[in-house]
């Protein structure tokens, strides 16, 4: 049996201990150390990284599993038994892992005191800490929740993790994610939350520090969050804060008013988009009136209108309108030559069979219901008049 020295105390950063086995699996070696410091992938929470040091070797440890009671240390170079080797954590890495973890217990805690919602699911990756509680919570009552959740830390309360025995553990009013059993470790936040947990934790909520509440969604009759705490918060600000600069600077706006000048800004852009639809209309229209002329005396001709910049509503409007004046084909194509363009084609007779011919003819792809349908495809303007001309 590994001792775990995580539980003794999660701070070491190093240790010395014996290798009772090292096996080969593929292209890695599962190792078993007769003492560790690192945490296994649990409770949510993916496993410690680090190195094992041996001989002026360094081997890295990518990932550990506990399996039927043994701690498995995946390495990428074979050690031998009995050899004795310096385990060095990636402390960086298990802090912030700390931070996260412990700054989930301070909100699950306050959440499940004042609304009686209970924590359903825990992820803590590299990238993003998750929780899932079993009821709705308000933009309002979610700010509230964040503010209490940094006055804990800021008060630098006491945590304690801890063996309880059996008849001390049956008067602890703790939560749990699911039914345990054996021995359970309690980690206790002073005035705050007793919950069930296997993982490291700091040990004053000082350490926590930042809990930011980052984003939230309702998620299966409940709500999801998105937290982050700590050296993460950290980080997350100063991307954010990047990213306000970057908008401030391009939109000539003071930081604390970029999104009063994004809201002008899509105003404008949306101003600016109806008027370009009207002009593409009247263009659209104005072709087929001065069409008006041909089709009087061809009554089958072909509305044709290869244009370098059209929307896609006026191409199908441009299409909707054309088969109304004639029995031929009308389509809109909108791109170059060098290109490619992009169409839609409407006639009243087998627009499908002259659309897949068209395709075939021009490297083109697309397709759709009669009377209309839409693709892809290059070719010359003149060239695509005549193969529409002769199809028919």
């Amino acid at each position: 049996m590994t001792e775990q020295l995580y539980y003794q105390d999660s701070y070491i950063k190093d240790f010395e201990a014996v290798v009772l086995s090292c096996i080969p699996n593929g292209n890695h070696f599962e190792a078993v150390l007769d003492r560790t410091a690192f945490f296994p992938e649990g409770g949510g929470q993916c496993a410690d990284t680090g190195v094992l040091h041996i001989e002026n070797r360094e081997i890295q440890v990518f990932d550990v599993q506990e399996r039927n009671g043994e701690i498995i240390h995946f390495i990428d170079k074979e050690i031998l038994p009995g050899q004795t080797v310096i385990g060095e954590l990636d402390f960086q890495e298990r802090f912030s892992k700390m931070q996260q973890h412990t700054g989930e217990h301070i909100i699950s805690g306050i959440v499940h005191r004042r609304f009686g919602y209970e924590n359903v699911g825990f992820h803590l990756g590299k990238e993003e800490v998750t929780m899932d509680y079993d009821g709705p919570l308000t933009p309002e009552e979610l700010r509230s929740i964040e503010y209490e959740a940094n006055q804990v830390v800021a008060e630098n309360r006491e945590i304690r993790a801890y063996f309880p025995g059996t008849e001390e553990l049956e008067k602890i009013p703790y939560r749990s994610k699911k039914e345990l059993q054996g021995k359970i470790r309690i980690v206790e936040i002073q005035d705050c939350d007793i919950c069930a947990c296997c993982a490291p934790h700091v040990k004053t909520t000082g350490n926590v520090g930042l809990i930011k509440i980052t984003n939230a969604i309702r998620y299966k009759g409940g709500m999801r969050l998105w937290i982050t705490c700590g050296m993460r918060a950290l980080e997350d600000y100063n991307q954010k804060e990047a990213s306000v600069v970057q908008i401030s600077n391009m939109l000539s706006a003071k930081q604390q008013e970029v999104t009063d000048a994004v809201k002008r800004l899509t105003e404008e852009i949306q101003q600016l988009k109806e008027k370009a639809a009207k002009m593409q209309e009247r263009l659209v229209m104005g072709y087929l009136e001065s069409e008006k002329v041909v089709l009087k005396e061809n009554p089958n001709a072909n509305l044709l209108l290869f244009e370098k910049e059209l929307d896609a509503m006026a191409m199908r409007n441009f299409v909707n309108a054309g088969m109304e004046l004639t029995k031929g084909v009308c389509g809109a194509f909108v791109g170059d030559e060098k290109q490619g363009f992009r169409y839609v084609l409407g006639s009243s007779g087998d627009i499908r069979e002259i659309g897949k011919k068209l395709n075939a003819a021009f490297q083109g792809k697309g397709g759709g219901k009669p009377p209309m349908i839409q693709g892809s495809l290059v070719g010359q303007e003149e060239k695509i008049r005549e193969f529409l001309e002769k199809v028919l």
